[in-house]
């Protein structure tokens, strides 16, 4: 096998992929007014639409999942016709678009909550990290942990935010199981202390993560349906004593469901690779369907990792910022435009949508 397999179309469930390049959710801070995709979020996801497939920016499920200031929703009616827009413009370009859902949990400032409420998290253990709101990064708030009888809310969130997806045109959605947000918070016991039916064992912790892909499949379909997870990233300031079982149950669990890809970022999210020992292989075998694999990929890594067969599809994120013919670069051996590290999180069209192609 070739780098050119790289290339070739890829049957993800019943959706036909031009490629097997992913361009990986990035958070740019720029919804508008009401957490409404902006008039700039077409045109931004338009310009990148050759990748195989597009996942979008991570989106609030629900007003409290919301963690960062200008970061989009998908749970009002303005939200889904925002995004509509970016759909369309996208499928014009002939692209294929997924949108992560989000929970961020602990990661969250009393200052983006409704009512100034306290963040919920699965136990009452604030994160070892900051935020951006007020633009500027803070300390996240000090959260409450959540009621037994709140977690049906949190997976009927998921699920409706999954139906307005269909709605507002995606081809699917990926649920956000990584970096250290909500549905992670309950999979990793440094974060999870709970002693009830959502804490203590692997199948407890896992719970809450197999419960809302659960309803997520049963109102739009397991062929819609992606999961990501970081078993060993510290994003969040995230920890679990035992990834390695905790992961294998997770992905033998998810296989089952029949979900289209699990997607996983392998080692620190931006970050090193080996940060910590971990059979990724072992997660490979257990599920069934489409690996999606995720972290410091280039063109070399991929067409090695694809020629043994350890992940089907690739993730590129920052690089997808500032080339937004990205798939073309690689397929040319085109150098590489940097990105401006100064406009990654909010403001306007600068660093957005201005980086140029190969043909100008």
């Amino acid at each position: 096998m070739t780098e050119q397999a790289l290339f070739e179309p890829y049957a993800l469930g019943g959706l036909m992929l031009a490629n097997r390049i992913v361009m990986a959710p990035l958070t740019r801070n720029r919804a508008a007014a009401g957490l409404v995709p902006s008039a700039l979020a077409a045109t931004y996801y338009a310009q990148r639409a050759s990748a195989g497939l597009i996942i979008t920016e991570a989106t609030q499920v629900s007003a409290q999942a919301q963690g960062y200031q200008d970061t989009p929703g998908l749970y009002a009616p303005e939200q889904i016709a925002g995004w509509r827009k970016v759909t369309d413009a996208v499928h014009a370009k002939g692209g294929r678009i997924f949108v992560q859902l989000w929970h961020v949990g602990r990661v969250s400032h009393v200052d983006v909550q409704p009512g100034g409420a306290a963040p919920v998290a699965p136990s009452a253990i604030r994160a070892a990290t900051k935020t951006f709101v007020n633009n500027g990064f803070v300390d996240v708030s000090e959260p409450r942990a959540l009621e037994l009888d709140e977690l049906p809310g949190i997976v009927n969130d998921f699920r409706q935010a999954a139906a307005n997806a269909i709605v507002a045109g995606f081809d699917g959605v990926e649920i956000h199981g990584a970096n250290g947000y909500l549905l992670e918070q309950f999979i990793k016991d440094g974060s999870n202390h709970r002693t009830d039916a959502y804490g203590g064992s692997i199948e407890n912790r896992a719970r809450l993560l197999l419960e809302v892909t659960a309803a997520v499949v049963s109102e739009i379909g397991a062929e819609r349906t992606g999961v990501r997870i970081s078993p060993v990233s510290p994003a969040g300031g995230i920890s679990c004593s035992a990834p390695q079982p905790q992961y294998d149950y997770i992905a033998e669990q998810l296989s089952a469901l029949g979900i289209v890809y699990l997607h996983v970022v392998e080692g620190a999210t931006g970050g090193a690779r080996n940060v910590a020992p971990f059979d990724y292989d072992a997660l490979r075998h257990r599920f069934k369907q489409t690996y999606l694999a995720n972290n410091g990929y280039d063109l070399e890594l991929a067409t090695a990792r694809l020629d043994e067969g350890k992940a089907d599809l690739f993730a590129f994120g920052r690089p997808f910022i500032s080339n937004p013919d990205l798939v073309e670069r690689l397929k040319t051996d085109a150098p590489l435009a940097p990105l401006d590290p100064a406009t990654l999180y909010g403001g306007g069209a600068a660093g957005y949508i201005d980086y140029p192609t190969i043909s100008g």
